[in-house]
């Protein structure tokens, strides 16, 4: 493990190096013009503005396909990623085979984080579209020694029994999905204390590190545990899962520059307070971000040593939300990452949907257990001091998600 001194050494000999380099890239150009070089990473934080998506969204727009951010020509690029584009029109990605090896290597940190070496056999569990999280990681896994395993264009049900056969030992999905496919695993009968899974690798949604999210999972799932970390199509992956920790994440600031700031002002958060998570890219060159505003809220760890070793940026929970997805209920701000901590306590309910109106937040439930309704309803009032309307629907009435669930629906 590189000491606190060292691992800033390394992230100003890769920013002055990609400084170097800025002219090449026109959205750049414009962006810092009559701007110096930075003088030290302080320097670059306090004079430097915020990239956000929406700019680069709208460069995209104004010279498509791939926009002005490129540092490289067009030839020198062999990938293609967007992302879901579930908020806006997706927004495309280009990586230089040096980009995708790199962040490739920050994926590598994410497995090897987890204690996944290539005696494991990997289950994708996933159809392999242009998202970059699938790929990387398939990659990254091919790249350490295991076997890998696609399941792509299957039926969950399909993807069971291939799990099952194969004896795969780590699956990589959602949280949503790792729980649905234990729900199906109940419809057809397939036990899964049989089955060889040891590690479920999950990303794209908070749950990995909501404490009664990863308990369902671990119960559902008996003999694995749940290994969190996040990333951004944009950015790449940018945290592993503290080894010592549960629902602590570690920013890999070997390749990034963070941030924390108050989501409204802009300026730094105060110390060891909640904020939003802000990015430098510093090995992914050929599209590089600078200043990136993320929107994910994270709060930081006060000790920056860990008991794991790492002298990295910890969050604290992992990613808590997005600055965007805090709903205001009656005056009550709630986060939909608290509200799923809360209902996955209730090991009852199968499925659930939030429905917002005009400030008002009812809920709908899946269970088979009578009085559940009542109980979250006095759960939630405890928790947040709120009344809210719980209504239990008929099993199976809910959507299922093979990706990032779309369970909070605003009216």
């Amino acid at each position: 493990m590189r000491s606190r001194g060292e691992i800033e050494a390394r992230q100003w000999d890769l920013l002055r190096g990609l400084f170097a380099r800025v002219p090449a890239s026109s959205f750049y150009g414009r962006k810092f013009r009559g701007l110096e070089a930075p003088k030290s990473i302080a320097d670059f934080c306090a004079r430097f503005p915020f990239t956000t998506k929406t700019e680069l969204a709208r460069d995209q727009h104004a010279a498509p396909p791939f926009g002005t951010v490129l540092l490289e020509p067009i030839e020198h690029y062999t990938r293609l990623h967007q992302t879901s584009g579930t908020t806006s029109s997706p927004m495309r990605w280009l990586d230089t085979p040096e980009s995708w090896n790199a962040i490739g290597d920050c994926w590598i940190r994410v497995l090897t984080a987890a204690g996944v070496t290539k005696a494991d056999r990997f289950f994708f569990a996933f159809s392999f579209g242009p998202f970059i999280g699938f790929w990387m990681a398939f990659d990254a896994a091919q790249r350490l020694g295991c076997l890998c395993l696609p399941a792509g264009g299957m039926s969950s049900a399909a993807r069971l029994r291939m799990l099952m056969d194969t004896r795969a030992t780590v699956l990589c999905c959602t949280p949503t999905y790792a729980l649905r496919l234990a729900e199906a695993a109940a419809q057809e009968k397939i036990d899964l204390s049989k089955s060889a899974i040891r590690r479920i690798m999950v990303a794209g949604e908070p749950g990995g590190s909501i404490p009664s999210v990863r308990a369902r999972l671990e119960q559902l799932w008996p003999g694995a545990r749940v290994c969190d970390h996040h990333g951004m199509t944009e950015v790449g992956p940018v945290t592993y899962e503290c080894p010592k920790t549960p629902c602590r994440l570690h920013v890999m600031e070997e390749a990034f520059i963070a941030e924390i700031i108050d989501p409204t002002t802009g300026a730094p958060a105060a110390k060891n307070d909640r904020g939003e998570l802000v990015l430098t890219t510093l090995v992914r060159t050929g599209a590089p971000v600078f200043r990136y505003r993320t929107g994910d809220v994270v709060q930081p760890r006060a000790d920056v040593s860990c008991e794991c070793g790492s002298h990295e940026l910890s969050l604290e929970g992992g990613i808590l939300g997005r600055a965007d997805d805090m709903a205001l209920v009656r005056g009550v701000n709630v986060f939909p990452s608290a509200v799923e901590d809360l209902i996955r306590s209730f090991p009852e309910i199968s499925e659930y949907r939030v429905t917002l109106k005009n400030s008002e937040m009812e809920i709908e439930i899946e269970s088979d257990r009578e009085g559940v309704d009542a109980a979250l309803h006095k759960a939630l009032q405890t928790t947040f001091s709120l009344r809210v309307p719980v209504r239990n629907v008929p099993g199976n009435s809910l959507p299922r998600a093979e990706m990032k669930s779309k369970r909070w629906i605003r009216a």
